[in-house]
């Protein structure tokens, strides 16, 4: 069971990394009004995307996941900030969904890095 959770922790922020991968991409039009709101359209959004595909990959593999959690604290800290100060909590009518995900994703990868150091300690 120690074992399922401990994958799950790392899995969990990845999955959620390469599903908006999608919307990042394709310049969905929710994902082109976050970045036109931040002012780095469109290479925030294809950067980002890019760094958050590297962070996915980074957290499937086990020796090296631990860098894939500090950079999805990283990533995730930006996004919270950038909902607290500039987007609103609520982005275009997704009651919250974003700024839920982001805050999964953060205390998902924060958890990973808690349970791994007490494992290698």
């Amino acid at each position: 069971m120690r074992k399922f959770i401990y994958w799950a922790i790392r899995i969990i922020p990845a999955l959620i990394l390469l599903q908006t991968l999608f919307f990042k991409f394709t310049g969905d039009p929710q994902a082109v009004y976050i970045f036109s709101t931040l002012g780095v359209e469109p290479y925030g959004r294809i950067g980002l995307g890019i760094v958050e595909l590297i962070t996915a990959t980074l957290l499937f593999i086990p020796k090296i996941a631990f860098y894939g959690a500090w950079l999805a604290i990283l990533i995730m800290a930006g996004a919270i900030f950038s909902h607290l100060t500039i987007l609103g909590v609520e982005v275009q009518d997704d009651g919250g969904k974003l700024f839920i995900l982001a805050l999964v994703t953060l205390l998902f990868s924060a958890t990973y890095l808690l349970f791994r150091k007490k494992l290698v300690h």
